[in-house]
């Protein structure tokens, strides 16, 4: 099976199933819609990979679509994350289904957008020209951002509005970035070409250097914005609290990362233009550290668990740009981090919505004992924030040490000290609070009356919990070898640009 049907299939699978949400009268069964078309797309996804290991990367529909390790790591990913998010999500709604208090126009809303946003993502990870992917990731934050509505709540209005408007402004910056992009490169011969990384990456001595510095710098503003990197990050939090708790996975595994791929495309070509001078770099590695200091300073202040996730993502995301910035061995360990955080977040964040809806609150000076009254996923999230913490022997510890070892290599002793400095500030201003909420003993030992009794989870709710926290500490002490190469061949794009 070709490349061109495979990817065929996934946006007719979809195309369908969002039009036939439009039809089904029953909550339940739009809700199921989702889990079923994210299993469809995982199942493609292995075939595209399955076709990659014999053809290798290829230029799709003409020059407009691009499918390299790069991409296909990420398609992984997020498909990966959408089927478990969405399987997730159907036990998540099956309270307000059950009572009617899900009404069957938002179930309608809900799964046509998601599946929408499952389309546009792809669209983005595949997007060979330049002028494409800043529409699908305009696109993403017009669909993404209804997403966040909830039925009844005017602060996810608001948390909208925000996310709309300042994504948008971040994305007008990297319109014009794209418009730079394409001026720097008017030596290039053949019209078209202009547009197309393929052709960009291989021709850097043609592209006007102090332009393309420019347009670099609109690029990373712009696509940082939406990747969530400090000082642009303040829709996060709000984004990210407000959205019901499928939709801020989705969020933080998925579309931050999304956001950040667009600047990892442009990285070998800014790199190239400017002589490996270093100075793209520097601009990463200044974001990079900004957005752990932001985190420094707001992780520990926080009580509501999805907001004190929504600042983790963007310490992580932070440390991710610090690697891809200091090149070799840490681009690797960046898409190894990139991956460990995805999973950690996913499931810390199912973890913070049943906390939520057993406690009545998310906030985390009131909760106590949540480990003793819901075991499951009391424990799950307690394990996965000590693994966002940088605890070993988890995922996260290993892939930020490889990146502290090749900043100690490199004699980058200022950014090894920062970062040391920043993640132990966090981890110490974090842990107290964390504890307290998850073992701390009850004001009363009676339940108090916010509390609400649950029925015990679902099979596959506890299946999701135990492989994946497995995962993340088995991938903290030993990587298949298919695996490290994988990732190596995905890094070395980073670096130096497709190769067809």
């Amino acid at each position: 099976m070709s490349y061109r049907i495979i990817i065929t299939l996934f946006f007719v699978i979809l195309g369908g199933a969002i039009v036939a949400c439009r039809f089904l009268r029953n909550s339940g069964h739009i809700m199921a819609v989702p889990a079923f078309t994210s299993g469809v797309a995982a199942a493609l996804s292995v075939l595209l990979g399955v076709q990659f290991l014999h053809r290798g990367p290829c230029l799709i529909f003409g020059d407009s679509l691009l499918l390299d390790a790069l991409s296909l790591f990420h398609i992984f990913l997020v498909n990966g994350v959408f089927l478990v998010s969405s399987i997730y999500a159907t036990g998540y709604f099956r309270h307000r289904i059950s009572d009617g208090s899900l009404t069957l126009s938002y179930a309608r809303r809900y799964a046509m957008l998601w599946q929408t946003f499952h389309a546009i993502l792809i669209l983005v990870l595949l997007s060979n020209n330049i002028g494409l992917m800043w529409v699908s990731i305009e696109a993403t934050t017009l669909v993404s951002a209804f997403l966040i509505i909830s039925d009844s709540d005017s602060l996810s209005i608001e948390a909208m509005w925000k996310y709309l408007l300042i994504c948008s402004v971040g994305i007008a910056f990297a319109f014009m970035g794209t418009v730079l992009t394409v001026a720097a490169a008017r030596r290039m011969e053949g019209g078209d070409s202009v547009y197309l990384f393929s052709s960009l990456v291989r021709h850097p001595e043609l592209i006007n250097p102090r332009i393309m510095l420019f347009a670099f710098i609109l690029i990373v503003v712009g696509f940082g914005t939406k990747a969530g990197l400090a000082p642009m990050h303040t829709w996060l939090p709000d984004a990210h609290s407000q959205a019901p708790t499928p939709v801020s996975a989705l969020f933080s595994s998925v579309m931050l990362n999304c956001a950040l791929f667009c600047i990892m495309r442009y990285l070998p070509i800014a790199e190239g233009a400017l002589g490996f001078s270093g100075e793209a770099s520097s601009i990463l590695i200044l974001l990079g550290v900004l957005s752990l200091l932001f985190a420094a300073i707001f992780i520990p202040v926080q009580s509501d668990m999805k907001r004190f996730l929504a600042y983790c993502s963007v310490e992580h995301i932070g440390i991710i740009v610090i690697g891809l910035a200091l090149g070799g061995p840490a681009v690797f360990a960046a898409l190894l981090h990139t991956v460990n955080h995805s999973t950690a977040k996913m499931i810390s964040f199912f973890s913070a919505g049943y906390i939520g809806e057993r406690f009545g609150t998310r906030d985390m000076s009131v909760i106590r004992a949540a480990v003793k009254k819901i075991p499951l996923w009391g424990a799950t999230f307690f394990g996965a924030v000590l693994i966002l913490l940088g605890v070993a022997p988890g995922a996260i510890f290993l892939s930020e040490l490889l990146i502290i070892k090749e900043a100690f290599l490199s004699g980058k002793m200022v950014i090894v000290v920062l970062f040391l400095f920043f993640t132990l500030a966090i981890f110490i201003g974090s842990l107290g609070t964390i504890l307290r909420s998850m073992f701390g003993p009850s004001k009363n030992d009676d339940m108090v009356s916010s509390e609400k009794s649950m029925p015990q989870p679902r099979r596959i709710d506890t299946v999701i919990a135990v492989v994946f926290m497995t995962l993340l500490i088995l991938f903290g002490l030993w990587l298949p070898d298919q695996y490290v190469d994988f990732l190596k061949s995905a890094a070395t794009i980073i670096e130096q640009g497709v190769n067809l």
